[in-house]
């Protein structure tokens, strides 16, 4: 089977466990894809946010059933726990519709925001806007890569698959980086 054929074939599911578990790097490739017609970019954005808005809630579950007595036996959550709850602190709201754009607290603000005690309705609703609102971020931002590959190219179809390996090389450096900041001590 062709890329493009398993692409086709599992690339939505492939989509809901990458948002699921983070998936900022496959949902614009996604969106690369979906303007290249491999995929239909209503159901990219429709798998981005179920993906990330389930994993989401687990996650918000997991701490409010687990709380504080998990970060203990994890030590290394702390430090980027910490500063989600003095976010959170700050301003819940904000936080819960935004915390997806901050890399370095995005996967344990969930877990953060069900230990500290916030109504799960609440969240419930919050979550499901603010996985949306990412959903289209990233999924157009890969659209509109895509966009500006072809308006720059005369065939792009000539040079995709080279694009395509651009995209994800700059997208593996961008993320490497962070996560090297990120744990160098470095606070954001």
């Amino acid at each position: 089977m062709t890329l493009e054929g398993l692409i086709v074939q599992y690339g939505y599911l492939a989509l809901f466990i990458g948002t699921y578990l983070e998936g900022e790097t496959i949902l614009i490739i996604a969106g690369y894809l979906a303007q290249d017609g491999m995929l239909d970019l209503t159901l990219v954005i429709l798998a981005a946010w179920l993906g990330s808005f389930a994993g989401d809630q687990t996650f918000f579950f997991i701490g409010h059933f687990k709380g504080v007595r998990f970060l203990d036996r994890h030590p290394g959550m702390k430090n980027n726990a910490a500063k989600a709850f003095r976010l959170l602190h700050r301003n819940q709201i904000a936080v819960i519709l935004g915390f997806r754009f901050l890399y370095g607290i995005r996967n344990v603000t969930p877990f953060i925001v069900g230990s500290s005690g916030f109504n799960p309705i609440r969240f419930f609703f919050l979550n499901c806007l603010g996985a949306l609102v990412w959903a289209i971020t990233f999924a157009s931002l890969g659209y509109n890569l895509g966009n500006v590959a072809e308006n720059i190219l005369d065939d792009v179809e000539e040079y995709e698959k080279t694009i395509l390996a651009i995209i994800c090389v700059t997208a593996l450096i961008w993320f490497l980086w962070l996560n090297r900041k990120g744990k160098g001590g470095a606070s954001r």
